[in-house]
């Protein structure tokens, strides 16, 4: 798995596991919800900085976006559409 990969890989197991939206996501991180999903697609390089506010918005150390899990398995289901579960 190459280095976007993972850190798209673990961005994904990070939010989805604190059941928070990619919606809820970019709000907190102050940007747009097609950048993270472009950016988990493979279409778009983020920057140290966007990396830095996705960290902070989730409430991890950036570090964590790029620990290499060789037990990845298979891809977090999606959470629902729509507002945060309560």
């Amino acid at each position: 798995m190459d280095t976007r990969a993972r850190i798209a890989w673990n961005l994904r197991q990070i939010w989805s596991s604190k059941r928070i939206t990619q919606e809820h996501l970019a709000v907190d991180a102050n940007v747009d919800r097609t950048e993270i999903s472009g950016f988990e697609r493979g279409e778009y390089n983020p920057s140290v900085d966007l990396l830095d506010r996705l960290a902070t918005a989730l409430s991890v150390d950036i570090s964590d976006l790029f620990v290499d899990r060789q037990d990845s398995g298979a891809p977090p289901d999606p959470l629902k559409a729509g507002r945060k579960p309560k």
